[in-house]
């Protein structure tokens, strides 16, 4: 049986959680899911250019687990924006942090739920 995955931390909750191709209706598109981990791992390498051991230290995960959760997340953005599909935010295994205090005691007690893997 394999171990249960670990926490991954992140800044904040996504205050966007749809994204979609204008001018097309939601009932008319497919949909790809994207974990808020894997937008925190977007933020942090793409966005703010971080190194990716930088990345996994704040997200509380080894290097190896940052690099399958950037990838997965680079290939779902990838095949929304080729193939016109909406992206939806949600889910994931993750714990918020406060920006000055990534300790137990700069936690907030909410955390995500598992969303689905595609």
């Amino acid at each position: 049986m394999p171990r249960p995955p670990k926490c991954r931390w992140v800044r904040s909750e996504p205050n966007v959680t749809h994204f979609k191709p204008v001018g097309v209706p939601m009932s008319m598109l497919d949909e790809v899911i994207l974990t808020v981990e894997e937008l925190e791992a977007i933020r942090l390498k793409d966005l703010e250019g971080l190194e990716q051991e930088e990345c996994a230290e704040m997200m509380k995960v080894s290097r190896p687990t940052f690099f399958r959760i950037i990838n997965s997340a680079r290939q779902k953005v990838a095949d929304a924006l080729v193939n016109g599909k909406a992206i939806r935010v949600e889910g994931g295994n993750y714990r918020v942090y406060d920006e000055d205090q990534r300790g137990h005691r700069g936690m907030r007690h909410r955390h995500g739920q598992w969303g689905r893997e595609d």
